[in-house]
């Protein structure tokens, strides 16, 4: 360990960026085992370990690395996937520039030990090895229903089932993951990895019901009435839009449209063809993960040109500097210190182009962050045959949420107590759908502290 002087930072191979946007397969290579070992051998094992800290789940970083530079496999595995429940999804989409590598003692002239590239080598080799997930033999006579089965449910989930819990999922959609499915491209996550997964969740006895939505599908109170305990991880999908002239256009869209129907696309399922832009200038609105996401797609779909448009500069962007790299280099052109003014149409009411304002950053406000300031006559045109606006996400007023009790705040996140328990007793809430549109980690989080505190309360 503490080999930093002469072992440098050496990131994952990335395969040729000519290539890689022609499909959506993950651009990212998994590190051999000397490869993983050299880049964990970096680590200099803090007393107080920052990355342990900054990570939301706490993961054994430090502890994780070192098993992996003394090349014991199992025991790097065993640590990884403890408090994690899916280390090999997280491993690839963490935002970890921002998390645990971001507070990296090794930040100061040397570059952050690679955490999340050797978390995802740890699972892959793991599982190639023929070591798996565990989860409870016995079951202890106690079942919990999910509404939802993201990043939220599924971790709840799989601390349920290792407590010997069962648990049913009432999912929507027709493919269980949610976001993880139909709102991170494949060039992210590969689907197979997600569906792995939960195949062996479903080994272990975990029971999805596809295609009940419920509230409309299957009553709520049939779920408090029949389950031990319900969890709600239905996550934040109201999008948010600019509130600009012509923003509902045709040609315009929201970055889930996209996404979603791109995905529906992939699989060979039915999806809306009118969601199309091949041969299209295609401008996206938004900095973060979301809009890497939309104009990485869009390349990918054939689109003639792709301008992200964002309102701060790029020290400012909300996303991961890697996907801004990666976009970069795939051919995105950037636009920034710009705002929206109208989307400009045709006389068919066809989106043509959007017109901006220049703006600038002023002095920080109570939060630290700098004031925006839009520069009144700056406009400026930027053409466009589609506007995708990537703008965040605010949760879903669900109908069952007040017809069961279920308080939520002003801008409709559940709100819970210290246990996550909602003010329906014996009813648990986590995720995007209590804290707004936020990371998958903090999702994940929220389902495994959830699934503790019904743990608790249903076996001690």
């Amino acid at each position: 360990m503490q080999n930093f002087v002469n072992i440098e930072r050496i990131d994952p191979k990335k395969r040729n960026v000519v290539e890689r946007i022609k499909d959506f397969n993950e651009i990212y290579e998994v590190y051999q085992t000397n490869e993983a070992a050299g880049q964990s051998e970096r680590c200099i094992q803090c007393g107080d370990p920052y990355c342990h800290n900054k990570c939301p789940l706490h993961n054994f970083i430090p502890q994780w690395l070192k098993a992996v530079a003394d090349k014991d496999l199992e025991l790097a595995f065993n640590l990884s996937n403890e408090p994690s429940p899916f280390p090999e999804i997280m491993g690839r989409i963490c935002p970890h520039d921002r998390l645990c590598e971001g507070d990296c003692t090794l930040n100061d002239g040397y570059g952050a030990v690679t955490i999340g590239p050797v978390e995802t080598f740890i699972n892959e080799k793991g599982f190639k090895e023929g070591l798996k997930p565990r989860f409870a033999e016995k079951k202890v006579g106690k079942k919990v229903a999910i509404v939802g089965s993201g990043p939220a449910g599924l971790s709840a989930a799989t601390f349920l089932l290792r407590a010997g819990i069962d648990v049913e999922i009432f999912e929507k959609a027709d493919r269980p993951g949610g976001l993880l499915t139909y709102g991170i491209p494949g060039f992210k996550l590969d689907k197979n990895v997600l569906f792995r997964r939960v195949k062996w969740m479903e080994e272990a006895g975990l029971k999805i019901h596809y295609g009940v939505e419920v509230g409309k599908d299957k009553p709520f109170d049939e779920l408090v009435r029949d389950f031990d305990a319900v969890f709600i991880g239905v996550g934040a999908s109201k999008e948010k839009r600019a509130g600009i002239p012509n923003e509902n256009a045709k040609g315009c869209m929201s970055a889930m449209t996209l996404l979603t129907n791109v995905q529906k696309k992939l699989f060979g399922d039915a999806y809306d063809k009118s969601v199309d832009v091949r041969d299209k200038r295609v401008v996206v609105i938004g900095g973060g993960d979301t809009a890497m996401d939309c104009v990485r797609t869009s390349l990918r779909e054939g689109a003639r040109s792709v301008t992200c448009l964002y309102r701060r500069d790029a020290r400012n962007m909300p996303g991961s500097r890697k996907e801004y790299n990666n976009a970069k280099e795939e051919g995105v052109e950037f636009v920034f210190n710009a705002a929206p003014k109208q989307v400009l149409v045709n006389d068919e009411g066809e989106a043509v182009g959007v017109e901006m304002l220049k703006t600038a950053l002023g002095e920080p406000d109570e939060s630290g962050r700098q004031r925006l300031k839009v520069i009144e006559g700056s406009e400026f045109r930027v053409d466009a045959d589609v506007v995708i606006f990537a703008l965040g996400f605010d949760p879903v007023p669900y109908g069952f949420l007040s017809a069961n009790g279920i308080e939520t705040n002003e801008w409709g996140g559940i709100e819970i107590d210290e246990n996550f328990e909602t003010s329906c007793k014996g009813v648990y809430a986590g995720g995007d759908c209590r804290r707004g549109a936020d990371l998958v980690v903090t999702a994940v989080y929220d389902g495994r502290e959830a699934a503790k505190a019904m743990i608790r309360r249903l076996i001690g």
